[in-house]
């Protein structure tokens, strides 16, 4: 199954600004993570071809870096997620445009897992992202993402088990 999954944002800054939030990632002064709402995004080292890491059960390897521009992950888990995702910056008019694009091929238990579970969460965190980046540039957000019932029972059922699993299980 195809996936193309894309979330933006239209910023009134200019690209160096918005581009320093790609480059905040897994810092310990991240500007653009929601890492109060989901589990820390973290590498095995700083962000660079190579690096791997990922966020809870998402995992992936960095493939592709244009410090303040650019940034692609390949995944390597959950099983079935055959794509990548990234981050880009774009000049639009007076605006700069903050683009995550999924793209993917779901293949054996990712062909149910994703809309189930994966697509609505992944949905709520990138526009809990996108809502991060429009604070950290305007110091405000005009228009609050919010979670559908579905979203909700979904993050507290897996924060209930990743409160009960043993570390480094989740």
């Amino acid at each position: 199954m195809a996936i193309r999954n894309l979330h933006i944002r239209r910023l009134p800054v200019d690209e160096d600004t918005t581009g320093a939030l790609i480059d905040s990632l897994a810092s310990p002064h991240d500007k653009l993570w929601a890492h109060d709402a989901w589990p820390a995004m973290r590498f095995d080292r700083p962000l660079e071809v190579g690096a791997e890491g990922g966020h809870g059960p998402i995992r992936y390897r960095i493939v592709g870096y244009t410090p303040g521009r650019w940034i692609r992950f390949r995944f390597t888990a959950p099983r079935g997620f055959d794509g990548f995702h990234e981050f880009t910056v774009h000049r639009e008019g007076d605006r700069t445009v903050l683009h995550n694009l999924l793209s993917m091929h779901a293949r054996g238990p990712a062909r149910i897992t994703w809309p189930l579970l994966w697509r609505p969460l992944h949905d709520a965190a990138l526009e809990d992202v996108l809502d991060r980046a429009e604070q950290a540039t305007t110091g405000t957000v005009r228009k609050p993402a919010r979670w559908s019932w579905w979203v909700r029972l979904l993050h507290a059922l897996i924060s209930a088990r990743t409160r009960r699993a043993p570390r480094g299980t989740i």
